[in-house]
């Protein structure tokens, strides 16, 4: 564990050399793969210190590092431009550290620690790179929403270290706490950060005005700290969980519905992928709250799809931006004439999106819906709507931004380059391979 702690340490002064940009890329590739052949399957393994890692840990960890490469190999601009790029790089190695260290931590108050503290290099993403003025309103809103629930997780956490005389994860099964001020001010920092409807208001903003490195690692790794954090506390809340829960899965379902419907309405593609994030974490918050094995398996699977392709589409958002300066559907019409090469990767990452087969979404939803239906069958007709509705808003994007008439100024727009096939092939084929593999999912429990 500490050896790739380390491992991330020392790159960073290699940030300052002349032409690190690929070198710290590699390196990252080959820290993945490192941590790959490091597949434990039993209980905790890699101990050492105040680190180590099971089964979920070990999926976010991975997503973690291949989402950080390929952060990298999608903001090519900011080498274009010599964009204080030392700077970047060192602040996407310090956030990869952060999240490493949240996910492989043992004890809850370290994993508190670092959960905070991946704010801060996300923070500086947005106000130093993103791309309107507006950029600061949106850093100011991620960070109080945070900030505001991140409070009482603090004091809950003193509370139980003054109860239990722990706080390390894989004793807190031994804990059952029927206290509902102990149950809010766990939860809520997690609810706030995965976004649950009507605590989601900073989610759109960050994403919209971050550039592309921020917008990849919000949604696919920040979301996915809240339902880690979440299927770690409910060891010890079950008692409680199983009385209030209905509350909360009923409010994310309805919020997802309502954020499906929203999705409809929107111009900017860039904010309709990140409304669709809410819908399908509204999914993931449904399934954790039922508290049952499948629930908790295909919560960890929708984590890593949702990753892997909201990711992949703001990729692609991020591909057009780049050549015609507008995010607009307005103006982005009749791509499949001017880039008809990069229309196969909107197609392939939109069917992923609406959970069609052979993506890991569909195994996640069927298992998310699964859980959900077999504790109460009414849930169903919301869940219809929402399977529903995101298929219609993901062919709405679609169908909008690749035909249609174009609009003339157009003409002078290339199509991809080799490293952009590349980014977007590796955000599907893991994304559709990993099916195959399903099986190593369901042993994290």
């Amino acid at each position: 564990m500490l050896s790739y702690i380390l491992y991330m340490i020392f790159m960073m002064p290699l940030c300052l050399k002349k032409k690190s940009w690929w070198l710290i890329q590699n390196l990252l590739f080959l820290i993945s793969l490192l941590y790959l052949t490091q597949m434990y399957f039993l209980y905790w393994g890699g101990l050492s210190y105040l680190f180590g890692y099971d089964n979920l840990s070990f999926g976010l960890v991975v997503l973690s590092f291949w989402i950080s490469i390929l952060m990298i190999l999608a903001s090519y601009s900011i080498i274009f431009y010599n964009f204080y790029k030392k700077m970047f790089l060192f602040m996407i190695l310090l956030l990869l550290l952060m999240l490493y260290c949240t996910f492989c931590s043992l004890n809850m108050m370290s994993f508190y620690f670092f959960f905070e503290g991946s704010l801060i290099p996300t923070l500086f993403l947005i106000f130093g790179w993103g791309y309107q003025p507006e950029r600061l309103q949106a850093g100011i809103y991620l960070l109080f929403y945070t900030l505001f629930a991140s409070l009482p997780l603090l004091l809950g956490l003193l509370f139980l270290y003054n109860k239990m005389g722990y706080l390390t994860f894989s004793l807190m099964f031994k804990g059952d706490f029927m206290n509902m001020y102990i149950y809010i001010s766990m939860i809520l920092a997690f609810l706030v950060k995965m976004p649950l409807y009507l605590l989601h208001l900073w989610l759109p903003k960050a994403h919209v005005e971050a550039p592309i490195s921020g917008s990849m690692i919000l949604a696919g790794i920040l979301l996915k700290l809240g339902g880690y954090g979440l299927l770690r506390v409910f060891e010890y809340l079950v008692s409680i969980g199983i009385l209030i829960n209905m509350f909360w899965m009923s409010m994310s379902l309805i919020g997802g519905f309502m954020m499906s419907l929203l999705c409809l309405r929107q111009v900017d593609m860039k904010a309709l992928v990140a409304y669709s994030s809410v819908a399908h974490m509204s999914l993931v918050i449904g399934g954790l709250m039922t508290l049952n094995t499948w629930g908790y398996y295909m919560v960890f699977v929708m984590m890593i799809a949702h990753g892997l392709c909201s990711s992949g589409l703001f990729c692609l958002v991020n591909i057009i931006y780049e050549r015609l300066s507008s995010r607009s559907l307005m103006i982005n019409k009749g791509l499949l004439s001017l880039m008809p090469s990069m229309a196969l990767w909107w197609f392939l990452l939109s069917s992923c999106n609406m959970a069609a087969p052979p993506s890991l979404n569909l195994l996640g939803e069927i298992g998310l819906f699964n859980s959900m239906i077999s504790w109460m069958w009414m849930v169903m007709i919301i869940l219809m709507l929402i399977s529903f509705f995101s298929a219609v808003y993901t062919l709405y994007m679609y169908s909008y931004s690749q035909h249609g008439m174009y609009y003339s100024g157009n003409y002078s727009i290339m199509s991809g380059y080799c490293r952009e096939y590349l980014l977007l092939m590796m955000h599907w084929l893991p994304l559709n391979l990993l099916i195959l593999k399903s099986d190593l999912f369901l042993i994290w429990f």
